[in-house]
């Protein structure tokens, strides 16, 4: 069954890694055991020129929550036009309030930032109570892709959940399901949800050999 793979890399050395087993996208990051932070400028620079895959960069100061002091966040502002400059596919991130909701004012100025590059808001989403508000939110803000586990746990645990997400979004906004995901179980995934993106540290194999 034919879906779009997504791997996660920790620096230039797992990205290229990940191209040679097959990504379709990668997800450049840094401090991947904390979630994932912002790669430096040079990591970013030297993978847009040595790899032919796409690449999308997660824009994230730091690790802990997805609530940001004003220097973070034009930090971040700073980071996605260094993306836009050096001509990467997108960026990911994901911005919330104190209540957990999408802080709607910040995202929409990241997302215009950003543009024409694609965007992916990232696994903050699971933090926010009513999904469905989101969903119309992001779709509307021009976001193209929802990063998501479907809730707590793990991908696996929330299937059911990530396939009314889905038929939810009708296409105006892709869920991309990761969390857990690797090669072993990836077509299960895509029957049991339908979603057409699958993301992954071990989509495409192990990248830590």
């Amino acid at each position: 069954m034919k879906y779009i793979k997504e791997a996660c890399a920790e620096g230039y050395e797992q990205a290229k890694k990940a191209e040679k087993l097959g990504a379709d996208r990668i997800e450049l990051c840094d401090n991947l055991s904390q979630g994932g932070a912002t790669p430096s400028y040079g990591t970013i620079e030297y993978a847009s020129e040595h790899l032919d895959t796409d690449i999308n960069v997660i824009i994230r100061p730091r690790s802990g929550d997805f609530i940001y002091s004003e220097a973070e966040f034009q930090i971040m502002k700073k980071d996605v036009k260094a993306c836009k400059d050096l001509g990467v596919n997108g960026v990911v991130f994901g911005i919330l309030t104190e209540e957990a909701e999408i802080d709607y004012g910040r995202t929409k100025e990241l997302i215009a930032e950003a543009h024409p590059l694609s965007v992916t808001f990232h696994m903050a989403f699971d933090e926010i109570k009513d999904k469905y508000k989101a969903i119309d939110i992001l779709s509307e803000l021009g976001a193209d892709r929802i990063l998501t586990k479907g809730g707590k746990g793990s991908a696996l645990q929330n299937l059911h959940m990530i396939r009314e997400l889905i038929t939810y979004a009708n296409d105006r906004i892709i869920i991309l399901p990761g969390g857990g995901i690797h090669e072993s179980n990836a077509e299960a995934v895509i029957k049991e949800t339908k979603a057409a993106e699958l993301h992954g540290t071990k989509i495409v194999g192990d990248l830590s050999r």
